[in-house]
């Protein structure tokens, strides 16, 4: 496990915490709406991507400059902030106040567009960025050359690996408490699409039968073409129930919940769609309860013994749509001549 300290004066910045991957919604809430914490006790991630201010115009940097800072199709605003910045859940930082004129926010909190607003309480140099805003999830972002990583004195408990996907806890249900579609579900539909959409090249795909169809289908039909000449073929694949045979065109596989890398098949190299682990663990296994409302009614003589359905959304789920574009638009293959009709998704 590791702890976080103030490069300055070495004052400790967090709770020992282990390392996970970057979840995929970390940038991806919905608008109006106050989020949980990013991440879970006692874990951090880093982005390695140039996240937040300052901010440029894409006419102003040009092309080749905002690839450097990976992105590769035209977006409204380019970001020039630190590379690998560190996020944990606010409740595991320390020693830390807020700088009072860097705490601007929309509405219901702060969303650190003022760059650092969190002070390190030994020495007082800016270390870390709260954000807490309605659309955005609950995080404290390190900056990268503010601070040190230390190994903590407390024994390190085991790491996630695949094996967890096969456990309840660890699946996401695709719906909430309040009847509403998961925010994390909408975020990683976003994510998985643009990756699909780079996989198949837009052409049409057809989906398996089951969880994957019934949840997936509505929001893969907002971007490519249901059926046509060329369609590809896609199929869940990963831990725990291995890969289908013969092989389709392209493998809807987890993300590592530690390293963020994509399952794959021993010795395979063909085009795979990486989604949120919790997600896929769903997908892969959804239990008995199906989110979508069954059909038919009670044969005669059956008596209810319960008081009401659970609510339900009334509407499909439908991808995040920032989610999508924010990754297409850092997916190299975005230029080729196939894709350019969806460049123009990326604004």
């Amino acid at each position: 496990m590791d702890v976080f300290v103030c490069a300055g004066c070495g004052t400790e910045l967090t709770a020992p915490l282990y390392r996970v991957a970057l979840p995929v919604h970390a940038h991806h809430g919905r608008w109006e709406e106050l989020h949980p914490p990013l991440m879970a006790p006692t874990t951090y991630a880093v982005d390695p991507l140039p996240a937040g201010p300052p901010w440029r115009s894409w006419e102003e940097v040009g092309e080749e400059a905002a690839a450097l800072q990976g992105v590769y199709a035209p977006v409204h605003s380019v970001p020039f902030g630190a590379r690998n910045r560190i996020v944990v859940a606010p409740g595991d930082s320390r020693s830390m106040t807020l700088i009072p004129d860097k705490c601007a926010g929309y509405c219901r909190g702060v969303d650190g567009r003022n760059g650092p607003n969190l002070a390190c309480e030994g020495c007082g140099q800016a270390v870390a960025t709260r954000v807490d805003d309605c659309g955005q999830w609950q995080a404290v972002w390190l900056e990268p050359d503010a601070v040190g990583r230390r190994p903590s004195a407390l024994p390190a408990g085991p790491t996630p690996g695949w094996d967890d996907l096969e456990r309840a806890e660890h699946r996401v249900a695709p719906v909430e408490p309040d009847g509403s579609w998961s925010r994390r579900w909408e975020a990683a539909a976003g994510v998985a699409l643009a990756h699909l959409v780079v996989a198949t090249e837009g052409r049409p795909v057809t989906l398996p039968s089951g969880p994957v169809a019934e949840l997936l289908g509505h929001a893969v039909g907002r971007y490519l073409p249901a059926a046509g000449p060329g369609a590809r073929s896609l199929a869940l694949a990963g831990p725990g129930i291995g890969a289908p045979r013969p092989r389709p065109d392209v493998l809807l596989v987890p993300r590592h919940p530690l390293t963020g890398a994509s399952w794959r098949p021993p010795g395979d190299e063909g085009a795979v769609v990486p989604m949120d682990s919790g997600v896929w663990a769903y997908l892969a296994h959804p239990g008995e309860t199906s989110p979508m409302p069954a059909t038919g009614v009670l044969p005669e003589g059956v008596l209810r013994d319960d008081y009401a359905l659970p609510p339900r959304p009334w509407y499909p789920l439908t991808p995040h749509h920032r989610a999508f574009a924010h990754t297409l638009a850092r997916l190299p293959a975005v230029r080729l001549p196939g894709l350019r009709g969806f460049r123009d998704a990326c604004r």
